[in-house]
């Protein structure tokens, strides 16, 4: 169970640690999955500033132990944005000891305890949710599903079913879907509103954007086509269109 520190003057601050575990990602996608989530978040909390998405940073716990590196998590009810820089890593003794309400690991090629040593890991520190993405479900993998969601019961993780899956405490839902992303086509994971609909990606709402913008640029074009045809059509007909102006 977290351990609450008081003694702020003897604790290290975020400058003095590590800031992840300089372990290599062995994919892509272990990044660009997080990231993507964190971009939509962005986007849809434009407004708000007491949230925190972190991508493969160290999450701190206890000053005499190492960091635990979730590929990425979710923090609320914290700055959004700390400092010049940002955080470094996300030290509990410096965020009033506020955990992660989410955190996220993306499996890759080489297996590191997502679905056992992580998941003990993140129950112990009383992570309400644990989320794991398996992007290509190896076959060594296969009893495992490509979303698995889980919720923090009674100090055990307990999954969670359908997809997308709501969670109530943050207000989102979470589930894959086909999209694109850094212009690349493929099934994706994403948040979700309350009726299930997707959120877009930032650069799928600009081309959502630039779509509505160029179909009103098409509705004003033939408006002005119509009313230029029946202004010649009442010149024809001996008529000044522009006493009708």
């Amino acid at each position: 169970m977290l351990q609450r520190y008081h003694s702020w003057q003897c604790l290290p601050s975020a400058a003095e640690l590590l800031d992840s575990d300089e372990t290599p990602v062995d994919d892509e996608l272990q990044n660009l999955v997080p990231n993507l989530l964190g971009a939509i978040l962005a986007t849809l909390w434009a407004q708000r500033q007491d949230w925190f998405f972190g991508v493969d940073m160290g999450i701190y716990y206890d000053p005499e132990k190492p960091a635990v590196v979730p590929d990425g998590f979710l923090s609320l009810g914290v700055e959004r944005f700390v400092a010049e820089n940002g955080r470094l890593s996300y030290v509990l003794w410096e965020e009033d000891n506020v955990l992660p309400i989410l955190a996220l690991e993306v499996v890759s090629k080489t297996y590191r305890g997502e679905y056992g040593s992580k998941m003990k890991n993140y129950a112990r520190l009383e992570i309400l949710y644990y989320v794991v993405c398996n992007p290509s479900r190896p076959s060594r993998r296969r009893k495992h599903d490509a979303l698995e969601v889980y919720k923090l019961v009674d100090g055990e993780y307990v999954r969670l079913p359908g997809e997308p899956v709501w969670l109530a405490e943050i207000g989102l839902g979470i589930g894959r879907s086909p999209g694109r992303y850094c212009g690349w086509q493929r099934e994706w994971l994403y948040w979700f509103d309350a009726t299930g609909n997707r959120i877009a990606a930032p650069e799928e709402q600009l081309e959502q954007e630039r779509s509505a913008r160029l179909q009103a640029e098409q509705r004003a074009s033939q408006e002005q086509q119509r009313a230029d045809r029946l202004a010649d059509l009442l010149r024809e007909r001996g008529i000044d269109p522009e006493q009708f102006s």
